[in-house]
Parts: structure tokens; C-alpha cells; sequence
């Protein structure tokens, strides 16, 4: 006969897990909705950029910006801006990122690391591959964007790196988050946009070349912000999808140790009324 005590702890200790999971459940859908708005906002703000980017680069010599020249002498370096969460309880998130990392990179040589969340910054660690810097303790990521973007234009500039890029989960719907590698120097602009407008003549001040040189270093800044932005709505999404099947699993299991109970307690009481009769015909 199962122990009715036991029973009963672990249907009072499942019922505490679904509570938890719950909440954090509902913790996790609010945090995504906002995440996801921003996301898709940044999107369209990063293609508005890139359009400009492309119509001025006609308009300006653009060939001789350090973003777009490509290294003189080829070292094979490369660097990686690496973001993950800082947090677990998201599902396979993390693993199917770093799964996308090592068929990326694999053991090549020459990858240095900058990371964003813990989780991947550990697991750097423990691949013992170059971390050059880690900027995980900025909470929220967005507010670490400039400082991630004036450390690897500098490191670009000064030659250090052959090529910047960046690999983060793309947030593609609720249910769905895919790892994406994305080249962020040097820049190739080699997509004409879709002009079906009639062209206008536009007056450019300063003069064009002062201005695409200046926006050059904010489409860097709003490609790395768009990454951040994805990967926190694909976080939360994850997180909020893996807290609800386990809000479901407690219940289920919930009601499977009822049943449990509910048996347990009939056999108890069962040989209970055995033991009464039995006494009572013996004392007859």
C-alpha cells in the first residue's frame, strides 16, 4: 500500500510548482509583448536606414569609408558579438544557439568572442575560446549597444579584425525563434533599393559625403540594436512557451497523484473494516 502521507506532500509540492510556472508564465507574456513591438519596430527602422544608407552612398564617395574598405592585409581574425540570455528556464533556446554556433565556427581559428547574457559567455568559457570582452552586467542589453558598437568600430578601424559579425535568435512568432549569423563590418552595399517612386531631387546639407559618413556609424548602432531586441523577444517568448508546458506537466501530474491518493486512501480504509470484522468475529 503507497504511503498516503507522501502522496499527499507530493500533490501539495506539484500544485506549488504549477502556481510558480504560472506566474512566471504571465511575467513572461507581458515582458514579450513589449519585447515583440519593439522588435518589429526595429525592423522597419533598420530597413528606413539601410534605403538611406543606399541612396547616399551614390551620392557620396563612399569607397574610402573606413566601414566599407576591406582590410589590406588578410589575417583570418574575426570577431563574434555573441548574444544569449542571462537567465535559463527558456527552453532549448540556448542550446540551439550554441548547437548554430559551433556548426558556424566550429574549431576554427582566428574567432574571438564579445558576448552579451551569461549563459553565453560560459559556454565560451568552456569551449576555452577567446573572449575579448563581456557585457552581460548591462542590464537591460539595449543600454550596452553604444559601448558594443565603439568597441568593435575601433577594434575594425585599428585592424585588429579582418570582419565583425554578430549571431543572435531571430524572433520570427511566438513559436518559433532561429538562430542568425549577421556580417556587420566591413559594410557591402551591394543592394540597390526598390525605387518605384518617380526620383526626386533632394538638398543635401552639408553636403552628402558629411552626411553618409555620419549616419554610417548609426546603421552600425541600429544593426546591433536590432539583434538585442530580437534575441530578448525570442527570450521571452521561449521562456513563457516552456513555462506554460510546465504549468501543464504539474497539473497533469497533479491529477495522475490524485488518483494515486484517492486509491491508496479506499485500500486504507478497506483493511481498516477487515481488521474491525476480523476482531469482532473473533471476540464473537
Amino acid at each position: 500500500m503507497a504511503n498516503v502521507r507522501l502522496i499527499k506532500r507530493r500533490i501539495k509540492s506539484a500544485k506549488n510548482i504549477a502556481q510558480i510556472t504560472k506566474a512566471m508564465e504571465l511575467v513572461a507574456a507581458s515582458k514579450m509583448k513589449k519585447a515583440q513591438q519593439a522588435a518589429i519596430s526595429g525592423k522597419l527602422y533598420a530597413q528606413k536606414i539601410y534605403e538611406m544608407v543606399l541612396r547616399l552612398s551614390a551620392k557620396a564617395d563612399a569607397s574610402e569609408h573606413p566601414y566599407l574598405k576591406k582590410p589590406r592585409v588578410i589575417t583570418g581574425k574575426r570577431l563574434v558579438v555573441f548574444i544569449s540570455t542571462n537567465k535559463g528556464l527558456c527552453g532549448g533556446l540556448n542550446t540551439n544557439l550554441f548547437r548554430f554556433l559551433n556548426r558556424s565556427y566550429g574549431s576554427a581559428e582566428g574567432v574571438s568572442f564579445l558576448t552579451l547574457g551569461k549563459k553565453g559567455a560560459a559556454y565560451i568559457a568552456q569551449l576555452k575560446r577567446p573572449l575579448v570582452a563581456d557585457f552581460s552586467t548591462t542590464v537591460p542589453f539595449v543600454s550596452a549597444v553604444s559601448s558594443v558598437v565603439e568597441f568593435i568600430t575601433n577594434e575594425f578601424i585599428h585592424g585588429k579584425y579582418d570582419s565583425i559579425e554578430i549571431v543572435f535568435n531571430e524572433f520570427i512568432s511566438i513559436a518559433r525563434q532561429e538562430p542568425k549569423r549577421r556580417k556587420l563590418l566591413p559594410l557591402t552595399l551591394d543592394h540597390v533599393p526598390d525605387t518605384t517612386e518617380a526620383p526626386v531631387d533632394m538638398l543635401i546639407e552639408p553636403s552628402a559625403k558629411e552626411v553618409f559618413n555620419a549616419l554610417l556609424p548609426h546603421y552600425i548602432e541600429n544593426q546591433v540594436r536590432d539583434a538585442v531586441l530580437e534575441a530578448e523577444a525570442s527570450e521571452h517568448s521561449a521562456r513563457m512557451v516552456a513555462m506554460r508546458n510546465a504549468t501543464d506537466n504539474a497539473l497533469s501530474l497533479t491529477d495522475a497523484l490524485t488518483l494515486v491518493y484517492n486509491k491508496a486512501r479506499q485500500e486504507k480504509i478497506t483493511y481498516e473494516i477487515n481488521d474491525i470484522v476480523t476482531a469482532r468475529l473473533a471476540v464473537e
